[in-house]
């Protein structure tokens, strides 16, 4: 008799459902979201546990390398989307509900397996993650300044460099003592969130220009530092991918379609899988197709695209062959070819 094991995982606890090759519950548990008292739990439960599964979220990554390397489980992460559309057919939703629906899923085989990156990749990805963070703090707090100094007719200009707006705003506030004694603060946590911002950003600059892979995409033109880390890091095996046009579709940058009957509806980009990635994607293929002077065929196509479709659906379908590009180079080992690129993607 095969048996298997639902878990539903929250900050601090983790529900545990574990059923039979009939669906039948024969152990339910309520346990600390920790790898040793999950595994100690299940082998309580004195069952064969042919799988484990649980959906994709914050807590996945240690217990899915926990169980499977420390405890020797088989494990699967689910993909989120698709567990929580089974669930809704439920009633109600509690955490065991959810662990009995999740273990069910897992018995019946209709689930999409995530793939679970590596530490490594999970160390680029918070190293750009603590870069935006501290870019969009930065850009909070000009704005709250250019807001406050508006209600004293102190306009500032349009546009102001990151590293010039310190000496140019300091000199107006420190001539008022009431906007000093208010604003010199601030000024002074921006100043310190943009030296961290800037050893951050020296930082990933560092990191793609010593992986052979970021430096064999940045090639590509509109291919920054970025833009190839955050491939990188995202694809993370470039082998867990059958084809290259997956790739796009992975990113959220394929068109969604609906079909039932007579209605045939395709829509716009799905917008599924990793935001930051189809962000750098996007500005990419911008930067290729309204920045950079180095001429391609995949920009000649774009150009026309543009002339025919418009600028914003070039860009993406710019970013969707990027994706395919990069991809490709990657398994290839090839450098990037300006000539007859629209046949290799």
């Amino acid at each position: 008799m095969e048996y298997y094991a639902g878990l539903d995982l929250s900050l601090r606890s983790v529900a545990i459902c574990v059923i039979d090759g009939e669906g039948k519950i024969v152990f339910e548990r309520s346990v600390a979201c920790e790898v040793d008292v999950i595994a100690s739990s299940l082998a309580k439960a004195s069952f064969p546990i042919t799988r484990i599964g649980f959906e994709a979220g914050t807590m996945s990554q240690p217990l899915f390398y926990g169980l499977k390397e420390q405890h020797g489980f088989e494990v699967v992460c689910m993909e989120a989307r698709q567990v929580h559309a089974a669930l809704s057919a439920m009633r109600n939703k509690t955490d065991k509900n959810d662990a009995r629906g999740i273990a069910q899923v897992l018995r019946s085989g209709w689930y999409s397996p995530v793939h679970m990156k590596s530490r490594r990749s999970h160390a680029m990805r918070t190293l750009m993650t603590s870069r935006k963070a501290c870019l969009s703090k930065c850009i909070d707090l000009a704005n709250e300044v250019r807001g406050l100094l508006k209600v004293y007719g102190i306009r500032l200009p349009v546009r102001v460099k990151h590293t010039h707006f310190d000496a140019t705003v300091r000199p107006l506030i420190e001539a008022s003592p009431d906007l000093s004694f208010a604003l010199v603060p601030l000024l002074d946590a921006r100043l310190a969130l943009l030296r961290t911002y800037q050893e951050l950003d020296k930082r990933v600059k560092h990191a793609a220009s010593t992986n052979a892979v970021c430096l064999q995409l940045m090639e590509i033109p509109g291919v920054g530092p970025m833009t190839a880390l955050s491939f990188v890091a995202a694809v993370d095996d470039p082998a867990r991918f059958k084809s290259s046009r997956t790739v796009a579709a992975h990113f959220g940058l394929t068109p969604r379609r609906f079909q039932s009957g007579e209605t045939d509806n395709p829509g716009r980009i799905s917008k599924a899988g990793d935001m930051q990635v189809r962000c750098v994607l996007y500005t990419a293929a911008n930067a290729m197709l309204t920045r950079s002077t180095a001429g391609s065929s995949i920009k000649s196509w774009g150009m026309r695209l543009m002339r025919t479709k418009g600028r914003r659906r070039a860009v993406v379908a710019v970013a969707r062959k990027l994706a395919v590009v990069m991809h490709r180079m990657w398994v290839n080992d090839t450098s990037f070819c300006r000539d007859g690129l629209e046949v290799a993607a």
